[in-house]
């Protein structure tokens, strides 16, 4: 497991070498003192285990970078392509705590790790809170932050309010559109629970 999120640290700082935006060391370093490296990716789906938010990350920059690579759609940068594709779940980093519970299995009680929601910086909902965060270190272009707040497509919560801001910056935006299609590739083909 130590060996694997070593792995995943090392990738992800070396993607993050593409990125010369002024601003990207001191995020790094603030990434250095968070739980970004070791946090999941959610409570109990994709990426519900530590390290998974870092490895959801490089799931979906690798993916976003097939989709913009194969696409006549547009020529995107790729420092814009690992910025999008790498900060956009940041509204997750010291957002989980591991904690116990008793589970019944068929030996019994056992305590068992899980994870819960720890809101440490309520400030937004979970694109708008990414975006949020990553500004405070870097000037986003219009592109990236349109390509962030709607990389939840139908699962953002605004969309269940009756909004169609998504479908507006799908229609803007080829980006925001191939980074939504890499976020459900990573977490419905790349993570698959078997």
């Amino acid at each position: 497991m130590e060996n694997r999120l070593n792995e995943n640290k090392k990738e992800f700082l070396l993607l993050c070498e593409d990125i010369k935006r002024p601003g990207i060391s001191e995020l790094l370093k603030w990434l250095e003192t968070s739980d970004f490296f070791t946090a999941p990716a959610s409570t109990k789906y994709h990426g519900s285990y530590e390290g998974g938010l870092c490895e959801h990350s490089l799931n979906v920059a690798k993916t976003l970078r097939l989709l913009c690579g194969d696409s006549d759609i547009q020529n995107v940068p790729l420092e814009t392509i690992y910025i999008t594709a790498l900060f956009h779940d940041l509204c997750k980093v010291n957002f989980y705590k591991k904690s116990k519970r008793n589970v019944k299995t068929d030996a019994g009680w056992v305590e068992k790790d899980y994870w819960e929601v720890e809101e440490k910086f309520p400030c937004g909902e979970h694109a708008d809170k990414s975006i949020i965060l990553l500004q405070q270190y870097i000037k986003l272009l219009p592109e990236e932050i349109m390509a962030i707040r709607a990389h939840m497509g139908g699962f953002d919560t605004s969309v269940k309010g009756g909004s169609f801001m998504i479908g507006k910056i799908f229609e803007k935006s080829n980006l925001a559109v191939l980074l939504h299609c890499a976020d459900l590739m990573a977490t419905y083909i790349c993570e698959r629970k078997e």
